[in-house]
């Protein structure tokens, strides 16, 4: 990410015409289409996951040039695993080192970062890094990036069933919710899935109930501000 940051948030508002007492809480992001990008590009998938990354630095730097307080990233799904061994050794050591080498930046922007997901179930070297990234960052407070890896929204109400059968409580909405995974982040109000798919694919079920959903052909690569 770069050091501009727009300092007259009504003026850039105004500028793509939008309320600035409407603006979205919550955007949820599916980043959609690396592999065909690298396709497109005669390379292998791995590059693609790369190039991914500059959108998602872009998508976070716009993200607080306009003042939106949280964005959240579907990074890695429970049911990516069944990807290619190398490819999925790749994402979590692409993970790893790229919260490695941002972790300045997240410092300096003031940008807290939290992981959600099945977490328990990931590499101990990356679990361990996004552990240090969470406590580094937990008391930065000019957006709130969240990255979904290893996350799956059928398993995560399950497990909230679970739980809410563990502590014989009654299966309502709010204890539903107070024992989710993601219990502790507001339903978003908008949801951008890349690629041209039109589906949400088990990311956030329960919280997309009244969510805009927007589907854009480009694919995650060429996303821009």
């Amino acid at each position: 990410m770069n050091d501009s940051v727009s300092p007259d948030l009504t003026s850039l508002y105004n500028s793509y015409n939008i309320n600035i007492d409407k603006k979205p809480n919550h955007i949820a992001v599916i980043m959609d289409g690396n592999g065909r990008w690298a396709n497109q590009q005669k390379k292998n998938r791995s590059f693609g996951h790369e190039a991914g990354v500059n959108s998602l630095k872009t998508a976070i730097q716009s993200a607080i040039e306009f003042g939106i307080p949280n964005i959240s990233f579907w990074a890695f799904s429970t049911e990516n695993w069944k990807r290619p061994k190398y490819e999925v050794n790749f994402l979590f050591t692409l993970f790893a080192k790229i919260i490695k080498k941002e972790i300045g930046t997240l410092m300096k922007h003031s940008i807290k970062v939290r992981f959600y997901g099945f977490l328990q179930n990931i590499p101990t070297k990356t679990r361990d890094i996004l552990d240090f990234c969470q406590e580094k960052t937990q008391n930065n407070h000019k957006i709130q990036v969240n990255i979904m890896i290893n996350y799956g929204s059928k398993q995560e109400m399950l497990q909230s069933i679970e739980q809410i059968i563990d502590k014989k409580l009654p299966v309502t909405e709010e204890n539903l919710r107070d024992n989710m995974i993601t219990h502790d982040l507001p339903d978003p109000d908008i949801l951008i899935r890349t690629s041209g798919e039109f589906r949400i694919s088990n990311f956030l079920l329960w919280q997309l109930a009244y969510t805009e959903l927007f589907f854009l052909d480009t694919l995650w690569p060429d996303f821009s501000r």
